[in-house]
């Protein structure tokens, strides 16, 4: 089919098909760069090619180069440095979906759409059978560690906050009860994985601990950075950070284990901000029982 046969709404549609196989082309190619299993970069490397074979196929028709987004790739290969790659295949097999659905919608005009919308279908099965990646094996490990740093240093910093009324204290307090918390967490992991038998325990236990540690960390900032004073402000900046750290790591869960994120988001926030609120009245309580002027 010729570019003056099409509607202006269907040649725009082919445009942002070209433009979605070009930077899908980029991204694969690069993922497949710095695969290390023989597989998952052969998958990769063909994915690639077919990618860029469909944006030729669409260029007969529009006649034109299209330029890929520059910061839509610059972000994606962010994405896997940070999050890994499962991480962006799953946002890309998100893509492939959407693809498909509009290569189905061009195969009413554009008959060479039906057989590439087959061979996106393909590329979504190719995705999940090709992941696997370690960091995922320990996704429970990490889970385990953030979901405990949050419940207990939001509890712990909410509960001393307004009884020491100085940021300084506050953070002295977060740092030490967090740092025993991550030791005894982590050999607690460690101990139990034995247990069970896992031959990784160790690596296990890490995660575990590192997950508790960076939340220990993200936590008391607030108080390290502010003035002695407002540690009013550097309780609500606190909380935030509960929020966001909950939003984070809900929102990486639901896209690389395809799990509810709603759902999830919403029992740790409301499970956090709870314990924060009791810690809050008992810290307000003991200080006026134990008649302490701060």
């Amino acid at each position: 089919m010729k570019r003056s046969e099409l509607s202006a709404e269907l040649l725009a549609a082919v445009y942002k098909s070209q433009v979605d196989e070009v930077e899908g082309a980029i991204i694969y190619d690069f993922l497949a760069k710095r695969e290390k299993n023989p597989e998952n970069k052969k998958v990769l490397k063909t994915m690639g090619e077919e990618e860029t074979k469909h944006a030729k196929t669409w260029k007969e028709i529009t006649g034109e180069d299209v330029k890929p987004r520059g910061f839509f790739i610059f972000f994606m290969k962010l994405l896997s440095y940070i999050f890994g790659f499962t991480f962006v295949l799953k946002q890309m097999a998100k893509s492939e979906e959407k693809g498909a659905a509009s290569y189905n919608e061009l195969a009413q005009k554009i008959p060479l759409a039906a057989r590439m919308a087959e061979e996106e279908e393909q590329h979504e099965e190719a995705l999940f059978k090709m992941l696997d990646e370690e960091r995922l094996h320990y996704v429970g490990a990490m889970v385990l560690g953030l979901n405990d740093a949050l419940v207990e240093l939001t509890g712990a910093i909410a509960g001393v906050t307004f009884a020491l009324a100085n940021t300084k204290m506050v953070a002295m307090t977060g740092i030490i009860t967090g740092i025993s918390a991550t030791l005894s967490m982590a050999a607690s992991n460690y101990l139990a994985e034995r247990a069970d038998g896992n031959k990784n325990a160790l690596k296990s236990s890490l995660y575990t601990g590192i997950a508790y540690l960076v939340t220990v960390a993200l936590l008391v900032l607030p108080y390290l950075l502010l003035p002695a004073h407002l540690y009013a402000v550097a309780f609500v900046i606190m909380l935030a950070t509960v929020i966001f750290i909950i939003l984070f790591f809900n929102y990486y869960l639901s896209v690389v284990k395809d799990e509810p994120f709603l759902r999830r988001f919403g029992e740790m926030a409301i499970i956090s901000m709870s314990v924060a609120l009791l810690s809050f009245v008992i810290g307000i309580l003991a200080k006026n029982l134990l008649g302490i002027d701060a």
